[in-house]
C-alpha cells in the first residue's frame, strides 16, 4: 500500500480521471469518470454509475489504474492498485448524498470503487514522465 502524497491529494481535486480495467483474459476498457476521490492517503474511490464493462471486470480482475490530468498544465498522476465495489454502507451513501448535488442530475450509482492505492506515477510531460514516485 501506497502513501499519496499531499500535493497528489490536492491535484485529484475536481479533475476528469480515466479508469483502466482488464478481464481475466487480458482484454482492457478505460472509461472516463468525474467522480474520482481521494478518500485518504491510502484509497482513492469512485462511483459506478454507468460502466458495465468496468463492473465486470472488476468483479472478476480487482487490479486498476487510474488516471487523472490536468490537460492545460500537462500535469498529471497514475494511480495503480485494487478494487473493492461496495454497494451499501457509509462511503456508498456518502457518495450518493455528493452525487445529489451534481450540477445534472445523475443515477443513483449501481456501486461505489475504493481503490487501495499500491503505487503512484508521474504522468507529467517532461523529464519525469512514467517515473513511479510513491
Amino acid at each position: 500500500m501506497a502513501r499519496i502524497p499531499e500535493e497528489v491529494q490536492e491535484f485529484v481535486k475536481n479533475k476528469m480521471a480515466w479508469v483502466a480495467t482488464a478481464s481475466p483474459d487480458g482484454v482492457p476498457n478505460t472509461t472516463p469518470k468525474g467522480t474520482v476521490q481521494v478518500i485518504d492517503d491510502e484509497h482513492i474511490v469512485f462511483a459506478d454509475l454507468f460502466s458495465l464493462k468496468t463492473r465486470d471486470n472488476l468483479q472478476k480482475n480487482p487490479k486498476v489504474a487510474v488516471t487523472v490530468v490536468d490537460l492545460e498544465k500537462y500535469k498529471g498522476y497514475q494511480f495503480k492498485g485494487s478494487a473493492q465495489l461496495l454497494d451499501s454502507g457509509p462511503m456508498f451513501d456518502q457518495m450518493v448524498e455528493q452525487l445529489k448535488k451534481a450540477p445534472m442530475q445523475l443515477p443513483h450509482p449501481k456501486y461505489v470503487v475504493i481503490i487501495t492505492v499500491d503505487s503512484v506515477f508521474d504522468q507529467s510531460v517532461g523529464p519525469n514522465a512514467g517515473q513511479q514516485i510513491v
